[in-house]
């Protein structure tokens, strides 16, 4: 039990192991999900203790700093002496957010954490402070399906996911950067994703398709299918298909939903050659009031739902598609037009501002369908 608590201790942080009544932290009746919230000026970390027999587990750090855990916990010890007894924890999701971790203490809890069967890591509202030590050559990386990564903050700049990805095995399959204080990484340092097939950058609006391009690392996400960029900033379809080309990415599902696109693209720009990988495309929410121009020759899925439409697209203004989606546009709905000079109405169907309100932080769960097996 003392091996076990000390081990719980690094990983999530905690201090000691004691018998106070769990105030902070909830476990539900199955001992499926745990959700642990130390917002007290003097929290009690050890209560986080009852959530070793929890699958899904949930820690707020209240926004303080876990630097004075580094004199309580050797971040550097060998993880190897645990291993037996991490494997043996329930854990398949975990939740860490809300507070300042140093880079050697988050290093150290994804070295404890290869020994365990996570499958599913969200880091948010974090700042990483201080540098990223370099690994051991015979350390272990945590083999993950999804990592999803919210308002997350790196001290070491752009060269936070090369330094990340050394703590991770390469099979990660879905990966979620959103909110993000700098997608300009060093490509250079950065390895390839082997086997992800879903990336999420939306929520970035700072981002643009200048911005994506040095966000693709040219060659780095072989196996990518699914690529989401809603509120990226993204301007016109040509202008993300010229930046997926320059990256050399061909996801057969785009979406770039909630995005001020415009229909058409800048004159100057060259004509852009989509993939023909490309079956399914989503413009919905984009205050379009035109089909824009430079759309792939041929799509399954065309979504140009919830937009400013006025009138049915014309089928030489489409490509050849078997399912195109335009609900939610005024010219399907009675006495909804386009917004007047001097109007107070947008030009938005009310069922559609409804559904933009309720968006809030974008999620990922199209990311995580192909990460679900373990449950």
């Amino acid at each position: 039990m003392e091996r076990a608590s000390c081990l719980w201790l690094l990983l999530l942080p905690l201090v000691h192991v004691s018998a106070t009544t769990p105030e902070p932290c909830e476990l539900d009746d199955e001992d499926f999900r745990c959700v642990c919230n130390f917002s007290e000026p003097q929290p009690d970390w050890s209560e986080a203790f009852q959530c070793v027999a929890a699958i899904e587990v949930e820690i707020r750090g209240g926004g303080r700093s876990l630097e004075p855990l580094l004199k309580r916990v050797d971040a550097n010890a060998d993880p190897r002496q645990y291993a037996d007894t991490v494997k043996a924890l329930r854990v398949r999701r975990l939740t860490v957010g809300g507070a300042q971790v140093p880079a050697q203490l988050l290093v150290g809890a994804l070295r404890l954490l290869a020994y365990s069967r996570l499958k599913e890591l969200t880091l948010e509202d974090l700042e990483i402070t201080g540098t990223m030590p370099p690994l051991p050559l015979e350390a272990e990386g945590l083999a993950l399906s999804s990592l999803r990564l919210r308002n997350v903050s790196w001290a070491t700049g752009r060269s936070w996911l090369a330094e990340l990805q050394q703590s991770l095995h390469p099979g990660l399959k879905a990966l979620s950067i959103v909110q993000a204080h700098s997608l300009a990484f060093s490509c250079e340092q950065v390895r390839a994703f082997p086997d992800l097939t879903s990336l999420d950058l939306s929520d970035n609006p700072g981002l643009g398709e200048r911005g994506l391009i040095a966000a693709l690392c040219p060659h780095k996400f072989p196996a990518l299918q699914n690529l989401a960029l809603r509120n990226t900033g993204m301007e016109t379809p040509t202008g993300v298909c010229a930046a997926l080309a320059a990256a050399g990415v061909q996801p057969r599902s785009l979406d770039l939903s909630h995005n001020s696109l415009r229909a058409t693209a800048n004159p100057s720009a060259p004509r852009c050659v989509w993939s023909s990988a490309l079956n399914s495309l989503n413009l919905s929410f984009a205050g379009l009031e035109l089909v824009p121009k430079g759309l792939p020759a041929k799509l399954s899925v065309l979504d140009l739902s919830c937009n400013r439409l006025n009138r049915a697209p014309q089928p030489d203004e489409l490509p050849k598609v078997d399912n195109l989606i335009v609900d939610g546009n005024p010219f399907l709905v009675p006495g909804s037009a386009l917004p007047q000079e001097g109007s107070s109405n947008s030009g938005v169907v009310p069922a559609c501002a409804r559904s933009t309100l309720s968006v809030g932080v974008s999620g990922t769960l199209v990311l995580l369908q192909g990460a679900r097996g373990f449950a």
